[in-house]
């Protein structure tokens, strides 16, 4: 069961919007996500937040330009996801146009685990570096930088996830640590690096560096910027939407990296129509099925290649690794469903499971899966090292998920090896004879912490579209924009006649609907039982291509009987 509710509009901004040039719809649509006045919807990088408000950002950035004049040994240490691959990515091109002598390193998840550990630091002291850089990591890392410090290696931290209770003895640039005034706490990772990459630049040129020419246009970098930042579903507020939306325009532009052109070629995609969903759900899929099943030294080789022809052979073998990520995923979810066949989730608060045959590197995807079918906090363990086991975990609105892991730790502090996250998703290790006690312990915190409207989901339209509004140019015009986590792509809620329907692909309904005379094709997908002959439909525009033609396609994405009370999604 779900509640459809139309998005309010408050009336103030609506007005400002349409007075500042927004036509009716778009100023309703952009005032309903928190819009105020124009000026929040500026585009150019001039309305980025100042480096200068990050915390620690200008002593890390002397302190990077020391090692360029003293050509001292940089080794970037990354997260093995999207967000970390495009940031390593992001570090070596930038310091590398910046004149330093830097290489990466990026854990084998399987092997190291997450982040900045002392095993990884032993790792890479055999590249005898001088500077550790962390990318999208080593917030928490308080005994990997100990131990980088015996070893004589300097620590420096970028990260934006959460700290814990104690933060790691080095030069930390994260928005989120204490102290920071950064009016944006949303950053992801890659971002924090340009961010380092904005202040370096100005470090260097004040020490005139580049007094003979040779200043690197760092503009270059934002594909990979807003690859990241949209694959690591950060809230896309106006300093997000800006990186992300100026990367857009390289990507449909055709100037961006040989790595992300050979993306959207293995995917199918155009990069002339570049959006937000090709980031989130074709090319950062790709490139964390890297880090899932295998390595991301693959996915960041990819990013780092310098020409489409260096580029596609490793494109090819990521697009291979989610094929089979896309297989093992339904596996584990087909058993998932059927462990909890037993069980109605309408009566828990949470879903924790675990099988000892799962594959670790997909259970934060299956706990997604089961967060958004369920509309419950789910965890998803696999098999770790030893007597160990890895979870992954995916929240809902209202449940801020890592404080709940630190609840249940602060509790039962033999209960959680270690976790890390934000407030939609986190990570974790148990030991598998504590699956239970945690069961049980995650299980009060959310009962503790969640009331029963929480845990209803809530389904939020931008209300009904005159029939006559429904057309191609407003699919496109709504394509063009940059939506995201925290500032969704529109939804629509009509009624409609259904006047034809048939299965394709043996589990998708093909559509046709009408309503007050005019007539659109639709699907419906992972779903291939008939409708009824009238709908209460929640929809997508979509601007679809096929063999050449352009047209109209509504993506149903709920629907309800209109004569009953029986409700499917």
């Amino acid at each position: 069961m779900h509640n459809i509710l139309t998005r309010s509009v408050p009336p103030d901004a609506c007005a400002s919007l349409a007075v500042g040039g927004y036509s009716p719809l778009f100023a309703r649509l952009y005032a309903a996500r928190g819009i105020q006045a124009p000026q929040e919807l500026a585009e150019g990088l001039g309305a980025l937040l100042p480096w200068q408000s990050l915390k620690n950002i200008a002593p890390m950035a002397a302190r990077l330009a020391d090692a360029i004049a003293a050509d001292e040994r940089i080794l970037v240490v990354a997260d093995y996801d999207a967000d970390g691959a495009t940031a390593c990515a992001v570090a070596i091109k930038g310091l590398s146009a910046l004149g330093a002598t830097v290489d990466f390193l990026v854990p084998n998840r399987f092997e190291y685990g997450y982040g900045l550990t002392p095993q990884i630091v032993e790792l890479a002291a055999t590249r005898r570096p001088d500077i550790i850089l962390t990318v999208d990591n080593g917030i928490a890392s308080v005994e990997g930088v100990a131990a980088a410090r015996r070893l004589g290696i300097e620590p420096l931290i970028t990260d934006h996830h959460l700290p814990g209770s104690q933060l790691p003895d080095a030069l930390i640039v994260n928005p989120n640590q204490p102290g920071c005034e950064f009016a944006s706490r949303h950053l992801a990772g890659v971002g924090v690096m340009f961010y380092v990459l904005m202040a370096l630049r100005a470090e260097l040129r004040d020490r005139g560096a580049f007094a003979d020419g040779g200043e690197p246009n760092l503009g270059e970098l934002l594909d990979l910027v807003a690859l990241g930042t949209v694959a690591d579903v950060v809230r896309l507020d106006q300093n997000n939407r800006i990186l992300v939306g100026n990367g857009l325009k390289r990507m449909r532009a055709g100037r961006m990296s040989p790595g992300v052109a050979a993306l959207f070629q293995v995917a199918g995609r155009a990069t002339q129509k570049a959006n937000t969903f090709d980031l989130g759900f074709t090319l950062g899929p790709r490139l964390n099925a890297a880090g899932r099943l295998d390595d991301m030294s693959l996915g960041i080789a990819c990013l780092l290649a310098s020409s489409t022809d260096a580029a596609m052979p490793l494109a090819r073998q990521l697009d291979d690794l989610n094929r089979e990520r896309r297989h093992i995923e339904a596996g584990m979810r087909e058993e998932a469903l059927a462990d909890l066949s037993d069980i109605d989730p309408a009566s828990r608060y949470t879903l924790t499971l675990f099988r000892e045959d799962w594959h670790q590197g997909v259970v934060g995807i299956v706990a997604a899966r089961l967060k958004e079918r369920f509309h419950r906090p789910a965890i998803v363990f696999a098999p770790g090292d030893g007597d160990e086991m890895r979870g992954s975990g995916r929240s809902i609105p209202g449940f801020h998920l890592r404080d709940a892991l630190d609840l249940v730790y602060k509790r039962e502090p033999e209960l959680i090896v270690k976790f890390g996250g934000h407030a939609m998703a986190a990570g974790l290790t148990i030991h598998q004879s504590a699956l239970d006690t945690f069961r049980q312990a995650f299980e009060q915190v959310a009962r503790e912490l969640l009331d029963e409207k929480q845990l209803t989901r809530t389904i939020e339209t931008d209300g009904a579209l005159p029939p006559r509004d429904i057309c191609l140019d407003l699919a496109e015009s709504l394509s063009a924009c940059v939506w995201g986590q925290g500032f969704p792509a529109p939804t629509f809620h009509n009624r409609f006649q259904v006047l034809k329907q048939r299965v394709v692909g043996e589990k998708h309904l093909k559509l046709r609907l009408g309503s007050l005379g005019c007539e659109f094709d639709a699907m419906l997908f992972n779903h291939a039982d008939w409708l009824p002959d009238e709908i209460d439909a929640v929809y997508q525009l979509v601007a679809n291509e096929w063999q050449g033609r352009k047209e109209l396609q509504i993506y149903i994405e709920h629907w309800r009987e209109i004569a009953g009370d029986r409700q499917e999604a």
